[in-house]
């Protein structure tokens, strides 16, 4: 994997990491974490610059997830059940998807990108429920930043020792996850509280 990492960004670029990104959140089986630890580690080498990898990278998971979503609107569950083995979604993840977006609403389009699988889903499953391109938008997009800026960092910080990242991603994804929902239903409710007090009894 190693290998391929090194070809597809030393022939094709950030146009490559953009495409490969586009790609996996499409569904693809390409392994997303794992190409954006790279990314930052060549950004620690200086052979890429951190605010073009960036971008580049948002871009890519900006694309991937709006046809995601586009292909929800489009085509529906039909679609899903007919190609979605292809793509590897299974029955269970699609349900968890539906229970993750019973209980959070679109949150879920935030922090899908730290779950493999659900990520693949979140987009497809708003746009087959119609939700507002706005909604989707804000906390999709936003999300993006978050998730691409984390792993970015990530290679970058780590160096030489980037391959390293996936062992210790995937031991201690469910801590991860968990350190993530928390931070960010603090700072909601942080929000909350302040618009509470700005507004007059």
């Amino acid at each position: 994997m190693q290998h391929y990492l090194h070809h597809l960004i030393d022939h094709f670029g950030y146009i490559g990491i953009m495409i490969a990104l586009m790609l996996g959140i499409v569904g693809l089986p390409i392994p997303d974490e794992l190409l954006l630890t790279y990314a930052g580690y060549r950004v620690s080498t200086g052979s890429f610059s951190y605010p073009l990898t960036f971008l580049f990278c948002w871009l890519g998971a900006v694309i991937g997830i709006s046809l995601s979503y586009t292909l929800g609107i489009t085509l529906g569950l039909p679609f899903l059940h007919r190609f979605g083995p292809k793509l590897h979604v299974t029955e269970k993840r699609l349900e968890q998807t539906k229970a993750l977006f019973a209980k959070l609403g679109p949150t879920v389009l935030f922090i899908c990108y730290f779950i493999p699988g659900v990520r693949h889903l979140a987009a497809f499953w708003a746009g087959t429920n119609a939700y507002q391109w706005r909604k989707f938008a804000l906390f999709a997009y936003s999300g993006a930043m978050v998730w691409v800026a984390v792993f970015l960092t990530i290679g970058a910080y780590f160096e030489s020792r980037w391959t390293a990242v996936k062992q210790y991603l995937h031991a201690y994804r469910p801590f991860f996850l968990l350190a993530f929902v928390i931070a960010f239903s603090s700072a909601l409710f942080w929000w909350w509280v302040q618009q509470k007090r700005k507004t007059p009894d």
